[in-house]
């Protein structure tokens, strides 16, 4: 196994843990979803905070691909 792919494996394995830890909250936003009973509505902002953050890193890596695939060529 090379070097690179032990790299790429404990990259990743770090993002898997470390998922449940990266919520992205203003002060007040937390402070207002905190005291509501259900939370129902603090997971909801918290993954959508996280679906908008995705996107753009994900629209990043497809377009660093195609032009690494390019120049390859």
């Amino acid at each position: 196994m090379s070097k690179n792919w032990i790299i790429l494996f404990c990259l990743i394995l770090f993002f898997i843990i470390g998922i449940n830890d990266s919520y992205g909250q203003c002060s007040m936003c937390r402070a207002v979803l905190q005291s509501e009973e259900g939370q129902a509505t603090a997971k909801g902002i918290n993954n959508g905070i996280l679906y908008l953050m995705a996107i753009p890193y994900l629209l990043v890596a497809i377009v660093g691909w195609k032009v690494f695939q390019i120049l390859k060529k």
